[in-house]
This record gives C-alpha cells, sequence and structure tokens, in this order.
C-alpha cells in the first residue's frame, strides 16, 4: 500500500502521512496496556529496591534504548524522587568494537552483561525483528541465569519474543512504525512513573 502511493504519478505527501499515522495508531491501539502496566509496576519496583536495569538494542533500536537513559536517567529523576539504577550496553563503542573484533558481533551484549549483570536486575531488550544475534544470544543468557527481561519487539516477535520474561510485540511489518512504536511506548512508560511519583511542590510564601 505505501509503495502504490509513492509510486502513483499523482503521489500526495498528504496520503502517505495519513496512511503512516493511520498505520502507527492501529499498531499502537493493539497493545497489551495489561502488559504496559505490569512492566511499569516491574520497574517501579525495580528502582525503588535500587537493583540496576540494563537496556540495549541494534541500530534504531540502540538509539531507543539511549533515550532510555537520557529520559529515565535525567527527567524521571527530575521530576519525582525515584533515582533509577539504568545503564545502556550500546554506549560504549570502544567495548563494543573490541568485542566484536576479537570474539563476535553476536557477543556484543552477553559479554557485557556476563560481568555487569548481578541476581535481580533487568534487562530491557528492544528489537524489530526480535531475532538479532546478539539479543537471542543475551536472552539465551538471561534466561540461564534466572535473570528477567522485559523485550519490544516487532513482526512475530522472533526468539526474542519467546525468550523474554515479559514482552510486547508491535505487529506490524514496518522498522520505521515499530520503532516509533517502541519510542512512544518507552515514553509513555516514563510519564506514567513521572505523574505517579511526582514531587510535592513545596509552598513558599
Amino acid at each position: 500500500m505505501a509503495q502504490k502511493l509513492i509510486m502513483d504519478r499523482k503521489f500526495k505527501i498528504k496520503d502517505f502521512y495519513n496512511y503512516y499515522i493511520n498505520s502507527l495508531n492501529k499498531s499502537l491501539n493493539e497493545v497489551d496496556l495489561s502488559k504496559l502496566n505490569k512492566i511499569v509496576d516491574i520497574l517501579v519496583r525495580q528502582i525503588q529496591s535500587k537493583k540496576k536495569i540494563f537496556v540495549c538494542g541494534n541500530g534504531g533500536s540502540a538509539a531507543i534504548a539511549k533515550h532510555y537513559i537520557c529520559d529515565y536517567l535525567k527527567l524521571l529523576r527530575f521530576n519525582t524522587n525515584l533515582k533509577p539504577k539504568i545503564i545502556s550496553l550500546v554506549d560504549n563503542i570502544e567495548t563494543i568494537t573490541a568485542i566484536s573484533n576479537d570474539i563476535d558481533y553476536s557477543e556484543i551484549f552477553k559479554y557485557q552483561a556476563e560481568s555487569l549483570c548481578e541476581k535481580g536486575d533487568i534487562i530491557i531488550i528492544i528489537s524489530s525483528s526480535g531475532n538479532s544475534k546478539n539479543v537471542v544470544k543475551l536472552s539465551k543468557w538471561a534466561r540461564s541465569k534466572k535473570i528477567k527481561t522485559i523485550s519490544f519487539t516487532g513482526f512475530n516477535g522472533g526468539l526474542v519474543r519467546k525468550l523474554s520474561s515479559i514482552n510486547i510485540n508491535i505487529n506490524e511489518k514496518n522498522y520505521g512504525r515499530i520503532e516509533d512504536s517502541h519510542h512512544i511506548i518507552m515514553h509513555i512508560m516514563m510519564h506514567i512513573m513521572s505523574k505517579k511519583f511526582k514531587k510535592k511542590q513545596v509552598l513558599r510564601l
């Protein structure tokens, strides 16, 4: 449908814009809100218990993982008394390239997790396909160590969906809209926590 709209000689950006937004809206309307609420509760308990949260992903999903750090470490803390210990496994390019070059690219997340993750920590995995070797290896390792994983996937969810402790899958076949949905969900969860734990305003006379 999208390709047909673009190839049409009478193509109008408004038509494609409406198609894209409507498709995105459809995908988001299908999100299981009970699961989303459960994930928020899990993350809040994790933060309150002072346990670590790790995030990772490839490509556009890596950008979303890094945005978690920005919004949860800074904005959530600024608006609430919550102090998240949230760490991105995609931040250290020196470590990632060393692991990739000397061992294998499929090891870049698992290898870090083996040193950094402890019992009671949580890993958030963002993956459109759910089948990238590095996130699958991480998921299998986490499962073997009884470390809880929260995943956000697309398409049919791939292996990561099956290996995760809890998963939200975006029923889409377009990488852009899957990533958009994952990004929006990240913001929604952060805003829910911000409103729920908003700092009380001090009345100044």
